[in-house]
């Protein structure tokens, strides 16, 4: 229909899982992979995805899959732009003071 998608960044910790994704190469260590992790490889070969590596420190998933340490926690936060908000301003944003 004539739109254009740009390819939807990922952004990854870890440079050889990058690598497997973006090498169209077949090595012998990475045969026992399973089959349904090859949909990230083929997405990136389809243009789809772009995969782009990032510190883990930096890895802003990691506040919904894993336990993390208050500070931590709250630096992901704020990264993320989640704002807390006390029972009373939510009163007040809803409309019912």
């Amino acid at each position: 229909y004539g739109f254009q998608f740009n390819k939807t960044p990922m952004y990854c910790d870890n440079k050889s899982a990058i690598a497997l994704c973006c090498n169209s190469v077949q090595h012998s260590r990475a045969k026992n992979i399973d089959v349904r992790y090859h949909f990230i490889k083929e997405q990136v070969e389809n243009g789809i995805l772009e995969l782009y590596f990032i510190q883990s420190k930096y890895q802003l998933v990691d506040i919904f899959t894993k336990p993390l340490p208050r500070e931590r926690f709250n630096f992901l936060i704020e990264k993320l732009g989640i704002k807390s908000m006390s029972l009373d301003t939510l009163k007040v944003c809803r409309g019912n003071e």
